[in-house]
């Protein structure tokens, strides 16, 4: 059974090794080798190749004459096919000769039709290249030209317009590569060029801000024709800020061109005339080209941000003053300059830009401006000491915050603070008021002013309100009542208000404010100033009582004046004096206490006339009995008294009304001389180093209180009734009366009493004196005691002591 299966898969190899093609029989034989009747499988296979064989022997056999008369045939065409060969050898060698000019003009011609090609092609792709670079090269002469925001405009339309058609090309990849660098290039220039404006606004606020203040004082000082034109200006900034603003909102993200953003203000050929103003001298293209480039880029916050933390950084500098702007008025004005060159900058910048700077920031930095300045202001202002200095200051201030306002900046603080300086102003003035009031009155020669012709005497009467119909009359050469200083104090009080209505001028207050504070300035000076210099010029060491009387007429003039200085007040500032809750001058207090302190200063100065004589007093107090006359220095003190009262009877009376002050002034002197005599002659009298007194001595004292009561009758100064004179020396009348008299029992027996005879006469005072005679009677009657009379005259002294001592005590208890 094996041998069969063997068999039978042999014959199956041999089937698929004649049907399979040869490339597959290797799994064939495989299975072959794989066996182990391999040799069987080669008998069989060598017995199949015989078959084969025999089968294609009979074959050729069956074919073979065919195969023969084939070859036959084949043999005799080969001559003809030799012939043909030759004939077909010749037609080309024929043909070759004939067609190479033919082949050479196509080869030519192919090499044409390439070129074409090529050129056709080449000229396609620099169609499709050329804009590209012509773009390429635009871009390379905006950023050579430094035209930064048409440059971004043109390399956004390069890299997504252009580009993208021939991104197959090296030089795109390459030009693409680029783009970033050029952006940020163009980003930096730009940021660049802003820090150089930056730097160039710095550098030139004051600049800007001096033409624009010179701007506000035009329009303050332009008459009617000038303010039309200067409208007409106003309105063509608007329409050109209009304009401005219409076509930064019309064009959106494609904003101003180079050409548009680089100008202000460009002015058209009839306008060439015209003043050029702040934001002319500024060309503000670098603000606007770098935010319309950080605007495309998507950095707008970035730029926004920096632009005004540099600018919150200048506005520190700016409003940080010198140390020495005080001294001078340039001082002042550089600040307020570069303080009006940045706002003016930054108020264009925000009506011209949209919202690079907002109403928001402007005013925070407005109000820090204000801070600093008004705390600047007041800090340097108070160093200063010219009066022509603050007021030129206040004009400067007023300009400043004119032109400020002009931009719609609030300034209402900068007035608030200039009625400040305005004190500070009338305090300078009260000062340097104070050196001229005593420079005239120490100039002053305290006499009444004469004048020789009616020129002189109109002159007077030009600087000072005086009227006196009876002066007029009278011939030249005549005399004024009262000293120069008069008419040169009122003088300078004219100047003292001028110089205040001058500070007020333009801080626009009402005509009643201006009124109020020239009112309260004058007020000043004169409760003040002027009233402290006529106190020194009372209380100076070296006036006499000729330039006391002078000084009171003086004082009676002026404070008749203080009217004529209301209506001067009402005059200059149009506000009726009779207006309700107006201020009225102090004037007349004034003068009347100056006139009260020279009148004190009359008698004080005779009180010291009077001690001065007294100085010269010299009794002899143990005299054994007193003389017939008066002492000598007595009597030159009656002559000196008798003259002062003369000069003071001989005042003008008909001044003005004010006779019977100069009057009072004499009888209030005559009397205070009187009292101050007889309480200083009593003090000599009881004074301690005065240890004895003898009756000869009272007596000469008591003829030199005779002769004062015999001055005191005489009436030397009219107006007095009666003997009220005399009662000045009552108290010592009755003492030297009760001692001359020895009327001790009187004294005695009525003391208490209304009717008492020696009624002033003060149980003290008598008792000093009394001991006084006592002592004295003691030492000279020492050798003379056994004589009854001195024993009995000395027993009635000690008994009189004792009664008065009792007296005293009773009195006190």
């Amino acid at each position: 059974m094996a041998s069969l299966e063997t068999a039978a898969e042999h014959e199956r190899i041999l089937r698929e090794i004649e049907s399979t093609d040869t490339n597959c029989i290797g799994p064939t034989l495989r299975s072959v080798y794989d066996g182990q009747e391999h040799g069987l499988f080669m008998d069989k296979l060598e017995g199949r190749i015989r078959n084969h064989d025999r089968e294609i022997e009979k074959m050729c056999n069956f074919h073979f004459q065919g195969f023969v008369d084939s070859i036959t045939e084949l043999l005799k065409v080969r001559g003809e096919a030799q012939k043909l060969k030759s004939q077909v050898i010749e037609t080309n060698r024929k043909l070759q000769e004939d067609g190479k000019e033919l082949v050479q003009m196509m080869e030519e011609l192919k090499v044409c039709r390439l070129q074409q090609r090529n050129i056709a092609s080449t000229i396609d792709k620099l169609t499709l290249c050329l804009p590209v670079l012509e773009m390429y090269s635009k871009l390379q002469e905006q950023m050579r030209t430094k035209r930064h925001y048409p440059a971004l405009r043109t390399l956004e339309q390069l890299e997504n317009t252009c580009l993208p058609r021939v991104s197959q090309y090296r030089f795109c990849a390459i030009m693409a590569e680029n783009i970033p660098r050029l952006r940020a290039q163009i980003k930096d220039v730009s940021m660049s060029d802003l820090k150089d404006f930056l730097e160039s606004i710095r550098k030139h606020s004051d600049k800007i801000g001096e033409t624009a203040m010179k701007q506000a004082q035009l329009q303050r000082s332009l008459d009617s024709t000038v303010s039309y034109q200067h409208r007409t200006v106003s309105g063509r900034r608007s329409r050109k800020e209009a304009g401005l603003g219409t076509e930064l909102e019309g064009q959106g993200s494609s904003p101003l061109s180079e050409q548009d953003s680089g100008i202000l203000d460009v002015e058209d050929e009839e306008e060439e005339d015209e003043v050029m103003g702040a934001q002319d001298l500024v060309d503000f293209s670098p603000v606007y080209g770098c935010l319309h480039i950080y605007t495309v880029l998507g950095a707008r916050e970035t730029f926004e941000n920096y632009y005004r933390k540099q600018r919150r950084k200048q506005a520190r500098l700016v409003l940080q003053p010198h140390s020495n702007m005080h001294e001078t008025l340039n001082g002042y004005r550089r600040y307020f300059n570069q303080i009006v060159g940045f706002f003016v900058v930054e108020d264009h910048i925000l009506h011209t830009t949209q919202g690079l700077v907002n109403r928001a920031y402007v005013d925070e930095l407005w109000d820090l401006a204000l801070s600093k300045t008004i705390a600047a202001l007041r800090t340097h202002s108070s160093y200063c000491t010219d009066p022509n200095l603050v007021l030129d200051l206040k004009n400067l201030i007023v300009l400043f915050a004119d032109t400020l306002q002009g931009y719609g900046f609030p300034v209402n603080q900068l007035f608030d603070m200039l009625l400040e300086i305005r004190d500070q102003y009338s305090e300078i003035l009260l000062k340097k008021w104070n050196l001229v009031f005593r420079q005239i009155l120490d100039q002053d020669n305290y006499s009444p002013i004469p004048v020789v012709s009616e020129e002189e005497y109109r002159h007077f009467m030009g600087q000072f309100p005086f009227q006196d119909p009876e002066l007029d009359k009278l011939p030249f050469p005549k005399k004024l009542p009262f000293s120069e200083f008069v008419p040169k104090v009122y003088s300078q009080l004219k100047e003292f208000i001028y110089a205040c209505l001058k500070f007020s001028e333009d801080l626009h207050l009402s005509s009643t404010e201006v009124d109020d504070m020239i009112r309260k300035s004058t007020n000043l000076l004169l409760t003040r100033t002027l009233s402290h210099c006529l106190q020194y010029a009372i209380k100076k060491k070296n006036v006499g009582l000729t330039e006391l009387v002078q000084i009171i007429i003086n004082t009676t003039h002026l404070e008749q004046s203080c009217h004529f200085l209301e209506e001067f007040i009402s005059n200059i500032t149009n506000v009726p004096p009779d207006t309700v809750n107006a201020t009225k001058l102090y004037g007349t207090s004034t003068f009347k206490d100056a006139r009260h302190t020279a009148e004190e200063e009359i008698y004080t100065n005779l009180n010291q006339k009077i001690d001065q004589f007294l100085q010269l007093a010299d009794y002899d107090w143990m005299a054994a009995q007193g003389g017939g006359q008066a002492s000598d220095y007595l009597s030159d003190l009656i002559a000196f008294l008798c003259s002062t009262f003369t000069v003071f009877t001989h005042l003008p009376g008909a001044v003005i009304e004010h006779a019977t002050m100069p009057g009072k002034v004499a009888q209030t002197a005559c009397m205070s001389a009187c009292k101050h005599l007889s309480t200083s002659l009593l003090q000599l009298l009881l004074e301690a180093d005065v240890r004895q007194v003898s009756m000869g001595a009272l007596q000469q004292f008591n003829v030199d209180v005779k002769e004062c009561e015999r001055f005191a009758s005489s009436g030397p100064v009219p107006g007095f009734q009666g003997d009220t004179l005399l009662l000045a020396f009552i108290d010592l009348r009755q003492l030297l009366d009760l001692f001359t008299q020895w009327d001790w029992s009187t004294y005695l027996a009525d003391y208490g009493r209304p009717s008492c005879k020696y009624l002033r006469v003060n149980p003290h005072t008598a008792l000093a004196l009394l001991e006084k005679m006592r002592d004295t009677s003691r030492k000279n009657n020492m050798f003379a005691q056994f004589r009854k009379n001195e024993r009995d005259k000395q027993k009635l002294i000690d008994t009189v002591v004792k009664q008065l001592r009792s007296l005293i005590n009773a009195h006190q208890s």
